[in-house]
């Protein structure tokens, strides 16, 4: 008999935690999907509102919650530069306090807890590939701060309970990923290029375009995560989830052009403060812990969301 295990997610309604809520309905859980809905949306659940093992409850995890669930899916944070600078001090919180509060529940619980961390751990890196095994370079007081930091400041959260209480977690760093359902509007460079392509607007670029960065498409995240979450208590991670190859953001605005037939012309701006110039992650660990590589490749993936895109402007949802 299938033991139907009952599994939260945090920030469920967001990119990644309505994915991640698909394949666990899909896989025979009961889901609750926990989302405050600052950057979430209900569209991207609409298809799950009559699944009888799916729920949701509006929450924001800076506040305690009280539910009995036997394993935690820790992903509410908004999570692209607009959105995370847009209020730093909650971001900050939802980091820090929201992470305390899960941590908490887990251990009343005896709950597995999962943290969506971050390749921004690592800052602008001066180690390439980054490995798990590098501590970072992250600026502890500029514009991206509240999310590098938050996110370095719940991994030492996670690490201590583990170590303090017997806790069980898990720690994965995301690296770039995308995918339908990624938010029109969250100035991440594959959703921007691709919504400026679909409009033959100007396509913007920072700096010279030279800068790297690696592409997962969310499918394969999703899988990396759930196998991670399924490792042996010993197995804590952090674990690197992303796609080793890499790209110049010209490469990725030139492809994305060619997809979309798209008449755009290339336009260059100043770079960002503390913007990383090279991107990508070791996959070795995760290779060899949760049997996991990428699938699929990025002229598949864009190809998919390019559709959701088309969509989504086609409706006037953008």
């Amino acid at each position: 008999m299938h033991l139907r295990k009952r599994v939260m997610v945090t920030g469920g309604a967001g990119f990644l935690g309505s994915h991640l809520c698909d394949r666990l309905v899909a896989g025979g859980h009961d889901v609750l999907c926990v989302d405050n809905f600052y950057t979430g949306t209900k569209r991207n659940l609409l298809h799950l509102l009559n699944e009888p093992y799916f729920e949701i409850i509006r929450h924001d995890i800076t506040f305690p919650l009280y539910v009995e669930v036997d394993a935690i899916y820790n992903l509410a944070c908004p999570a692209s530069p607009i959105h995370y600078q847009n209020d730093p001090v909650q971001t900050t919180k939802v980091n820090v306090h929201g992470a305390i509060n899960m941590l908490g529940l887990a251990k009343r619980l005896g709950a597995t807890i999962l943290q969506a961390s971050t390749s921004e751990v690592y800052g602008d890196p001066s180690v390439h590939p980054q490995t798990e095994d590098y501590w970072g370079n992250v600026n502890p007081i500029g514009p991206r701060s509240c999310y590098d930091e938050g996110k370095r400041c719940a991994e030492t959260l996670f690490f201590d309970y583990r170590r303090q209480a017997g806790l069980s977690i898990k720690v994965a760093r995301i690296f770039n990923t995308y995918g339908p359902r990624m938010h029109p509007n969250d100035g991440r460079v594959v959703s921007n290029f691709i919504v400026q392509a679909l409009r033959n607007q100007p396509i913007t670029l920072y700096g010279d375009g030279g800068q790297t960065r690696s592409f997962c498409y969310v499918d394969d995240l999703v899988d990396g995560l759930m196998r991670l979450m399924d490792t042996p208590d010993e197995v804590t991670g952090p674990i690197n989830l992303g796609n080793p190859g890499e790209f110049t953001i010209l490469e990725l605005a030139e492809i994305i052009r060619e997809l979309t037939g798209s008449r755009s012309e290339l336009v260059f701006r100043p770079l960002p403060m503390d913007d990383p110039k090279q991107r990508r992650p070791d996959i070795a660990r995760a290779e060899e812990t949760l049997g996991w590589s990428p699938k699929v490749n990025l002229r598949e993936g864009l190809r998919h969301t390019i559709a959701y895109f088309e969509g989504l402007l086609k409706n006037g949802d953008v």
